[in-house]
């Protein structure tokens, strides 16, 4: 395994102004089915909500291959087409209202590239810090994990396993073309396998369109703050298998201790996304 040299990106934030703004605020509460009338200029903005402040701003010209528009900053060019969200981990300091600007500082965190039996991947650690006014401190620290890996093999193998889902709090959600579409233009995320049917099928050998997993951990987050009356300051998030487009998403969440643990499981019963939220 070997760490790439700390230059470029991974020594000096690229800065940005964002605003948290009404508009977008009112296109996830409607994305989500809630009423967007509720939300106002001066409410807090919930947390799980600030993927509309993480977005690239990439020339389409200037795109992956498989449409990512990139992680907020340059990534070096390492051979490897295929792009996959592997976790991420969230800390909030406070609460950013709506209508607010924010500067923020996003870089490469860390950067490793591994040899393996099936050829060569990296590891990549992106992190965000958004900033409420100059000089403070962020208000929220986000870091996401991405996989960078080769073409894909010949078959992409699939798992029938079912697991025991837990006892606990649960939710059906069926996530459809519409909702994918929505979460992506949110967060302008044009990452094909989101929505390319044929891409995701022909080039990536998925079954049908995948499920952002930012999307994935939006409905868990959602699920713990509506449905079982929970808060929490930091996350930790972990995308174990896909979720696909038009199958059953079960929600799962329980208190523990001085943690939430929530999931998401597909319609085979396979543990897809696994969340520990702390309050």
């Amino acid at each position: 395994m070997n760490d790439l040299e700390p230059t470029g990106d991974l020594q000096h934030p690229v800065v940005r102004r964002e605003t948290c703004s009404l508009a977008a605020v009112r296109r996830i509460a409607a994305m989500l089915n809630q009423d967007p009338d509720k939300w106002s200029e001066g409410d807090l903005l919930p947390r799980g909500w600030q993927f509309i402040l993480l977005g690239a701003d990439t020339k389409r010209s200037e795109l992956r291959e498989d449409g990512f528009p990139g992680l907020g900053v340059s990534l070096p060019d390492l051979g490897l087409p295929r792009l996959m969200l592997g976790g991420r981990t969230v800390h909030y300091n406070g609460d950013i209202q709506i209508g607010t600007v924010l500067r923020r500082e996003s870089r490469i965190q860390k950067l490793t590239r591994k040899e393996t039996a099936s050829g060569p991947m990296a590891f990549v650690t992106v992190a965000h810090a958004l900033h409420a006014a100059k000089g403070q401190d962020p208000v929220l620290v986000e870091t996401q994990n991405y996989i960078l890996l080769g073409s894909r093999p010949a078959s992409r193998k699939s798992t029938n396993s079912a697991a025991v889902m837990p006892p606990g709090a649960t939710k059906l959600i069926l996530p459809d073309e519409t909702l994918l579409f929505q979460y992506s233009a949110l967060g302008f995320n044009s990452h094909k396998i989101h929505l390319d049917r044929n891409f995701a099928r022909e080039t990536e050998g998925f079954p049908d369109l995948v499920v952002n997993g930012g999307l994935a951990t939006l409905l868990l987050t959602e699920f713990l703050r509506l449905e079982l009356k929970g808060a929490f300051t930091s996350l930790t998030a972990k995308h174990v298998a896909p979720l696909l487009c038009g199958c059953p998403i079960s929600l799962w969440g329980e208190r523990q201790d001085d943690a939430w643990l929530l999931r998401a499981f597909d319609d085979n019963g396979v543990l897809a996304v696994d969340i520990e939220a702390r309050s």
